[in-house]
């Protein structure tokens, strides 16, 4: 059984990420109260124009094609996991 170097052990990994946290937060303190609500408002964005560019996108095509909402529900729905996932993988890069 080989052991994984320590460079692609994720637990290493994880460590050391943990570790630059702590040393970055106790170099610069807590965030204030107005970047915490920035970022709040940052991540709302981030959800939200990709479920709107969905539905526009879906109400135009369907307005186009005279399909009902055909295009309208996927296309939201699909701007709505896009926008999760994107939400996700800035909240974890933070």
């Amino acid at each position: 059984m080989t052991r994984p170097e320590p460079e692609d052990d994720p637990l290493v990994t994880q460590t050391r990420l943990r570790r630059d946290r702590r040393d970055r937060w106790l170099r610069d303190g807590d965030m204030s109260v107005g970047r915490r609500l920035a970022q709040i408002g940052v991540l709302g964005w981030i959800f939200v124009v990709p479920t709107l560019a969905g539905l526009f996108l879906g109400r135009w095509l369907d307005a186009r094609f005279a399909s009902g909402i055909f295009w309208s529900a996927p296309l939201m729905f699909l701007g709505v996991c896009l926008g999760g996932w994107t939400a996700w993988k800035w909240m974890n890069a933070e």
